[in-house]
């Protein structure tokens, strides 16, 4: 994974003084075009790129800052404006009510294009819509919700051997390594049928394109405020030509897996796999749909990887670090567990995965709560934008033109006051419960963490399948405590809110610890 000190002595200093510049330059475009604009009327100017280079470190708390003071605001540059917004009002117009008149454009998708290719992370259009499709029809499929359970609990056992083993020889371990490991190698399991196995490090190849993936997407992140990329790229030097380098290791180990995968079928009436073999997971079922082109199934895998891999264990170390912050909120958790599953106070965590079902998944309330509310203040994507087309009025009035960038900021979002209440800080998962306590969703264009409209989250529901697979077998067996209580816990800020540096915890039996403090 690259590290933001790699780039500071660089970066930093040649990027504030470019933009010191640059900034002079927009201030003095906007005034002569500010005549010739008398009938628009434009968000106020909130911040300018130098500051936000400055503030890089802390960029999503700057905007939460900048969204106090402005609600919606303005970022004026040579090619445009980008509007930031926590406005539901505009959330729910660019997602749903003008849906058409924005979208992924040109800026995002040549950023993400060499990595993520046309898959539907980076696409508009007919591109999105075939891929869409496709996919919604996959995601509701039955089967592939029963395998990914299985896989789900499968994968859940391994790490919870790990933290048993950690808990034995009274050793700190860091949760969010352990998570990432464990959803990447959920992920590949359900999207290629395939075991990864970066939990235990036996598949050499499976490390090498783990390494490479990450750094990859770590680079391309980091597009969005290198403003030398493009010419980086150009030239084929420093960052550029390391994601070039990940990037032909990532495209080598997805295309041998394709390629197998297409063999096999191909061969099926030579060798017939069963019934579950070719068509449980992802891939398989879009070969079984005919889609065999190389290069459009390798988009499409690795939009899914980069998917269901950072964004569930990044909120899943969120989770657990809340829960070691509010101990009451972890033990109240645990409690519901234990109720639902009937769990024996001698039972393994093998006899606990095998209790974690659908209906024991269904009972539970407080836990989805407790997720939900770790996604309000720690969204797994903090910022997303889309692309206006063609020159628009906002519905607070204000005017956007074609080309500009619209950016809503989840993160400022779950702080808002005006939207969650005085309390928007605290980590309260009561706030999601209904007066029966149980479980009560709020409107998606308040609660942006899997967007809204056309572009919601497939994966939503296994997400949270997933969150609450993983956090019933760890919670129900374990209890965690952070190493260093007075170390503080931060965010890197890039694409996806990791928490800097890992997460240490410390884990104790949970019955045999209970039953020492009730002795």
């Amino acid at each position: 994974m690259i590290e933001l000190n790699e780039f500071s002595s660089f970066f930093i200093p040649l990027t504030a003084t470019a933009l010191a510049l640059i900034s002079a330059i927009f201030i003095l475009r906007y005034h002569v075009k500010k005549s010739t604009q008398k009938t628009k009327k434009y968000h106020p100017i909130g911040t300018s790129h130098l500051s936000r280079v400055l503030n890089f470190y802390r960029l999503f708390d700057f905007m939460t800052d900048l969204s106090r003071k402005y609600n919606t605001y303005r970022l004026s540059s040579f090619f445009g404006s980008e509007i930031f917004t926590t406005d539901p009002a505009i959330v729910e117009y660019i997602l749903k009510t003008n849906f058409q008149n924005y979208g992924k454009g040109l800026y995002q998708y040549n950023i993400f294009k060499d990595l993520l290719g046309d898959g539907i992370f980076a696409v508009d259009g007919e591109k999105w819509r075939h891929q869409r499709k496709l996919s919604s029809y996959e995601f509701s499929t039955k089967i592939l919700r029963d395998f990914s359970s299985v896989v789900f609990r499968t994968t859940a056992v391994k790490l919870g051997r790990i933290v048993s083993e950690a808990s034995a020889s009274n050793r700190s371990l860091d949760m969010q390594d352990l998570l990432m490991k464990a959803t990447l190698d959920s992920v590949f399991k359900v999207v290629l049928g395939i075991e990864l196995d970066g939990l235990s490090g036996t598949y050499e190849e499976g490390t090498q394109f783990t390494d490479a993936f990450d750094t990859a997407n770590a680079i391309t992140s980091f597009r969005f405020i290198d403003v030398f990329w493009k010419i980086k790229r150009f030239l084929n030097i420093a960052s550029e030509a390391k994601l070039r380098k990940n990037i032909k290791v990532v495209d080598d180990f997805v295309y041998k897996l394709i390629k197998s995968k297409i063999e096999r079928l191909n061969n099926r009436h030579e060798d017939l796999p069963s019934v579950s073999e070719k068509k449980e997971d992802i891939l398989s079922r879009f070969l079984e749909l005919k889609e065999t082109d190389p290069k459009y199934l390798r988009d499409i895998v690795l939009n899914f990887v980069i998917a269901g891999k950072d964004t569930t264990a990044a909120t899943v170390s969120w989770f657990f670090y809340l829960l070691c912050k509010h101990p009451d909120i972890q033990e109240k958790i645990a409690k519901e567990i234990i109720e639902a599953t009937q769990v024996r106070s001698n039972s393994s965590i093998e006899e606990l995965a095998a209790k974690v079902n659908e209906e024991t998944l269904d009972k539970m309330h407080y836990l989805h709560a407790a997720l939900s509310e770790t996604l309000r203040l720690y969204p797994a994507v903090p910022v997303d934008g889309k692309v206006c087309f063609s020159d628009d009025t906002l519905p607070d009035g204000f005017s956007v033109n074609k080309g500009d960038q619209i950016t809503y900021v989840p993160y400022a979002m779950g702080r808002t006051k005006t939207l969650w209440g005085n309390d928007a800080e605290e980590f309260r998962p009561e706030r999601w419960l209904n007066e029966n306590g149980h479980f009560q969703p709020k409107s998606p264009f308040i609660f942006t963490a899997f967007q809204a409209g056309p572009r919601i989250c497939l994966g939503k529901d296994f997400a949270y399948r997933q969150m609450k697979i993983f956090s019933m077998i760890l919670l129900g067996s374990y209890k965690l405590k952070l190493n260093d209580e007075s170390k503080p816990v931060r965010y890197r800020t890039a694409l996806t809110l990791h928490i800097e540096g890992g997460l240490h915890l410390r884990v104790l039996p949970r019955l045999s610890y209970e039953a020492t403090v009730n002795a």
